[in-house]
């Protein structure tokens, strides 16, 4: 092994969709063992094990499956294969969703709370994918431009329907469908990798007073119970006593509460009494929808409480998560940090998709929902073509 050559091994359980691994590093090579597949009875189009040089191009990929026989052969894979990536420090976004594209042709997204976003065909998100709409007027004065520009989190319900956590059921907004709005506009995209940086700065999408406060966001909120959290919100959105500034008592002080409870990756609980509080209004006027200013919540210094308890045989500061979905589930590649704190996300590696061969046209690289899968990812030093 050459001097500056770097090997990274591991195994994750497939959900189905693809695979963002993090690494120190941006792999030359990666291959990879679905150990579900070779531990069982053959069987047809089943993807056995995948290999990837970043020569071929980023998505592609050889395979080795089953065929319709089955019979053990050869395939490649040209679209949504393995390929790595550099998250740096702006947002990346995936494909335009609209009307007439492919595989989703149109949607629609329903006045209720949560609201449900119906695809015409396959949209291939999971629960904690973010994706930003844009441009939902139905008319040239109804529509849902109430809700364009804000990064949501989704729920999967189905192959073609999901929800976000906003409640688009009041007397404001109207039912949204791109096959139906006025020139057939309306979009949405995804953002490749969230959470850049985080806890970051988040949406919020409803507010519950009492002695304590529940908040629910957009998008996954990262936090962590103490954490310290400061808000944003305009006027028209009603709750701005939560708001860090002013703060009456004390001049230029700015007003802080702290994280007692985390239900969820949308959910949690700060210790601010907010009993008479103004309540939250997130039905907003569509006519008001452009250049609108979003309530947020936001993470307060960049040391906070909140870490993970010293143990034996622990690090003694783990290296901080982050949440796609319900569960702290994917470590970052910085260094020693408190849980809780400010972090810079950028990250790097790569991804197995979900890609079928040419030949092999119902198979899955990254293999079906519960198949384990062993992989080695590699930098070289040196490529001699």
């Amino acid at each position: 092994m050459a001097e500056y050559s770097k090997i990274a091994k591991g195994h994750f359980t497939s959900t189905g969709f693809a695979k963002a691994i993090n690494l120190p590093f941006q792999p030359d090579y990666v291959e990879f063992i679905n150990y579900t597949v070779a531990n069982s009875a053959v069987a047809s189009q089943n993807i056995a094990r995948g290999f990837w040089d970043v020569s071929m191009g980023q998505g592609f990929a050889v395979i080795e499956g089953y065929n319709a026989t089955p019979a053990l052969i050869f395939d490649t894979v040209t679209t949504n294969g393995i390929s790595s990536f550099s998250a740096g420090i702006s947002l990346q976004y995936g494909a335009v969703v609209q009307h007439g594209g492919s595989p989703v042709s149109d949607f629609s997204i329903s006045k209720a709370s949560p609201a449900v976003v119906t695809t015409v065909g396959n949209h291939g998100l999971q629960t904690g994918d973010v994706i930003v709409f844009q441009n939902l007027a139905e008319t040239s004065t109804t529509g849902m431009n109430q809700i364009a520009g804000i990064p949501f989190m989704i729920t999967r319900t189905a192959a073609t329907t999901f929800t976000i956590n906003w409640d688009t059921s009041g007397s404001n907004y109207t039912a949204f469908n791109t096959a139906t709005s006025t020139g057939n506009i309306g979009s949405y995209k995804k953002v490749l990798f969230p959470n850049i940086y985080f806890p970051g700065e988040i949406v919020v999408s409803a507010v519950t007073t009492g002695t304590t406060t529940t908040i629910s966001t957009a998008s996954q909120h990262n936090y962590v119970v103490g954490q310290e959290v400061g808000f944003r919100i305009p006027g028209v959105w009603g709750t701005t006593q939560l708001n860090e500034l002013p703060n009456n008592t004390i001049p230029g002080s700015p007003i802080y509460g702290y994280v007692i409870s985390v239900t969820d990756a949308q959910n949690f609980v700060v210790n601010i009494n907010s009993t008479g509080f103004t309540a939250f209004n997130v039905n907003q006027p569509f006519v008001s929808a452009v250049g609108l200013t979003f309530p947020q919540v936001i993470a307060a210094g960049d040391v906070n409480t909140g870490g993970v308890q010293i143990s034996s045989g622990s690090p003694l500061y783990p290296s901080p998560q982050f949440s796609f979905a319900t569960l702290n589930d994917s470590s970052t590649i910085n260094g020693p940090a408190i849980q809780g704190a400010f972090v810079n996300n950028t990250r790097q590696g790569f991804i197995i998709g979900a890609g079928a061969g040419t030949v092999l046209t119902t198979g899955s690289l990254v293999g079906a929902a519960g198949n384990v899968i062993y992989w080695r990812a590699f930098l070289s030093d040196l490529a001699v073509n």
